[in-house]
């Protein structure tokens, strides 16, 4: 999206202008959805997140704040406090398998199981890191950002983005080295 297209949104969000509040929510809600729903693993807490995210951000522009520039990383960085007071919230749950599980001749439980637990070792790892390691990681890895909109999403340095990433890859690898070994 260029610039001028985000201003214009902006300015219409601000004025609750309902057509410019619609494009904000179709443009950003699908991503916003995939971002929380890798962080959380859960369909209706991501969908919760999603909810609060427009909610919040409806709030504020009311409030005659908000952001000038920037609006994805700012609903972004909406999303990640929701998610991270989640956590502190929540403690989550444990997942219990299924012994009914269908089988047909095209998938292999085995291999689908295997996939399954190496992506909750994944989260798990991923839940050990800092909040800010977590999010440069899967805003970089996940969602395909660049380091400039990663660093506006933080209000970091792009130098600093560099080093929250070199060290949460490492963190990662050694985390889930560990977990190979147990």
């Amino acid at each position: 999206m260029d610039l001028n297209e985000e201003r214009d949104l902006l300015e219409g969000a601000k004025a609750f202008n309902p057509a410019a509040l619609g494009a904000i929510y179709d443009r950003y809600s699908p991503g916003l959805f995939r971002y929380a729903m890798r962080l959380l693993g859960d369909q209706n807490l991501a969908e919760d997140c999603v909810s609060e995210t427009f909610s919040r951000f409806l709030k504020v522009i009311n409030c005659g704040q908000g952001p000038d520039k920037h609006l994805q990383a700012y609903l972004y960085r909406i999303a990640h406090n929701w998610i991270t007071d989640s956590y502190r919230k929540n403690v989550p749950a444990l997942i219990e398998l299924d012994e009914t599980y269908p089988a047909d001749d095209k998938r292999y439980p085995e291999s689908e199981m295997e996939i399954g637990l190496q992506k909750q070792q994944l989260r798990k790892a991923l839940m050990l890191l800092t909040p800010d390691q977590r999010q440069v990681i899967y805003l970089r890895f996940i969602e395909g950002w660049d380091m400039e909109q990663v660093a506006i999403t933080l209000g970091k340095p792009v130098s600093a983005v560099k080093t929250l990433q070199h060290r949460a890859v490492g963190s990662l690898k050694r985390l889930l080295a560990k977990d190979k070994k147990e």
